[in-house]
């Protein structure tokens, strides 16, 4: 079993709250999931915002997760090209991830 630290383990309790009012759908259109695809969903959030937030290399705090039918969304801006890479690696290891869109963008300096 694995242990979360308290910063991850923070964002995945704030993501189950949030996930609680998926118990009101009932079922699964084109646009819509279903209360177990939503819970799916909210699942694999929860899982790569953890992974995001034990991983060295990614600020986790400054990336966004979204998840839609095992699709990851990642936004937010990161310090380097490298950190953008490794926020999809990290993303992508997470089982159930269908595939990952990666929209997390470098910081722009600011002027000296």
């Amino acid at each position: 079993m694995t242990t979360l630290t308290p910063k991850a383990a923070i964002v995945a309790a704030m993501v189950a709250i949030g996930s609680l009012s998926a118990l009101t759908a009932c079922h699964s259109t084109g646009t819509h999931e279903s209360a177990a695809e939503y819970m799916d969903d909210a699942t694999i959030t929860t899982k790569v915002k953890a992974a995001l937030a034990e991983d060295p290399a990614v600020k986790a705090y400054q990336v966004n997760v979204e998840t839609y039918r095992g699709v990851v969304q990642l936004s937010g801006f990161v310090d380097s090209e490298a950190s953008v890479r490794r926020a999809a690696q990290v993303a992508q290891s997470v089982r159930g991830v269908r595939s990952v869109k990666n929209d997390v963008r470098i910081k722009p300096q600011s002027p000296s």
